[in-house]
Formats: structure tokens, C-alpha cells, sequence
């Protein structure tokens, strides 16, 4: 059974670039760099959609500097993306500056008749954040149906979350997709993200397969 819709959660980029004595923005290109493998062997597997925490809105503390090259890498891959993916963002990009801003729109539309699989990335994204927004939209437009709330959601384009990755260790979703991933399988790993490989996602959803999927019942 190959899961819809995969969210990793890509964490461990800069640990794993300062334990390699490197500056963190280079974790951050290995971190793409693994984000590129990972989509690729997906796409090859069967999944429909994947959606990647890039950025949430809590990361906006982090220093400058380190924002900065977060973005940067950001903006090199819309700029240069030229697959057959079908690329989507969720999240307030446009207060992550213009350029990032125009990078997102110009390769969301490059990209908007593709026939690959769906790459969807979380940046400047928080989930608690995105319910609240989707349960404005539905008071302002006195539509209070579940399936009204689920629409204005920012991943309504996509089908239902079925499995969510963690790298880096840590055993928590920090604001990634809370209301979507009400029932999808959750698996953590110590791996750091840029360590991850096309066998990591072969494990992965091997595990996936193996388990029974009641949806509380």
C-alpha cells in the first residue's frame, strides 16, 4: 500500500553542518539537495503528493543571517527547478520578502501544467495559524460545514495526509499540518535530514505498509 500524500518534516540541517565543522547555511544546501532525492524516489514509488516543512512561522526568531540562507536556498531551487513536478507553497510567503515572494509565484506558474507528482512546501507556515484563517474564511462566508472548513484549508489541493516523516530526532509535529494529520502515520527518525537517502524512503514506506489503519474504529 504506497500512502497518497507524504510530509516530511526536514529537521537537522544545521546540526548536521556544525558537526562537520561547516557553516550552517551549508546544511542548508544539503538539506535541498536531500529534499531533491527524497521527492525523486517518491515520485518514482507512487506517492501523488509530498509536502516538505521548509520554513514555519515560528523560524522567523532565528537570527538573520541564518534566515537568510534558509531563503536563499529557497529561492536558487524556484529559480532553477525545471522538472516535472507540479510545485505549490503554503504559507504567508509574501512576509518573507519580495524576492522569495516572486521566486514562489514564478515557479508555482511555471510549473501549474505538469502532470508529475505533486511538491508542495510549507514556508512562513504554521498550522495552527492556517486553521484559524480557514475558520475566518468559513464565519465571514456563514458556511460552518466540516467540508467548508476542509476546502479553505491551505492544502486543500492536495489529497489527504496519510503518513508524516520526522528526521533529526525530535518526536513532535511543531505546527506541521495539526488538522490534516489527524489520522496519518507518524515515523521519527534520529537520521538527520541531509542524511537521508532514496532507501530512508523506501524504509519509510515499508513501514507505512505494515501497518493497520483503523481511523478510529
Amino acid at each position: 500500500m504506497i500512502p497518497r500524500h507524504v510530509g516530511f518534516i526536514m529537521d537537522g540541517n544545521g546540526r548536521w553542518a556544525t558537526s562537520r565543522g561547516l557553516p550552517r547555511s551549508a546544511g542548508y544546501k544539503a538539506g535541498q539537495e536531500a529534499m531533491e532525492r527524497v521527492a525523486k524516489r517518491a515520485a518514482e514509488l507512487g506517492v501523488e503528493a509530498v509536502t516538505v516543512y521548509a520554513y514555519s512561522t515560528e523560524n522567523t526568531a532565528r537570527p538573520e543571517a541564518e534566515t537568510a540562507a534558509i531563503l536563499s536556498v529557497v529561492c536558487d531551487w524556484n529559480d532553477n527547478y525545471r522538472g516535472d513536478m507540479r510545485v505549490t507553497y503554503m504559507g504567508n510567503v509574501d512576509l518573507l520578502g519580495e524576492r522569495v515572494a516572486k521566486s514562489v509565484r514564478t515557479v508555482e506558474e511555471r510549473t501549474a501544467e505538469n502532470t508529475g507528482m505533486r511538491f508542495n512546501i510549507a514556508l512562513g507556515y504554521g498550522g495552527r495559524e492556517d486553521i484559524i484563517n480557514a475558520a475566518k474564511a468559513c464565519c465571514k462566508a456563514g458556511d460552518l460545514s466540516r467540508e467548508g472548513f476542509e476546502s479553505r484549508l491551505s492544502s486543500a489541493h492536495l489529497p489527504p495526509l496519510d503518513l508524516i516523516v520526522r528526521s533529526g530526532g525530535e518526536k513532535r509535529l511543531s505546527g506541521f499540518m495539526l488538522y490534516e494529520a489527524a489520522y496519518a502515520e507518524l515515523i521519527f527518525t534520529d537520521k538527520l535530514w541531509p542524511d537521508f537517502y532514496e532507501s530512508d524512503v523506501d524504509a519509510a514506506l515499508s513501514e507505512f505498509a505494515a501497518r493497520t489503519r483503523k481511523f478510529g474504529k
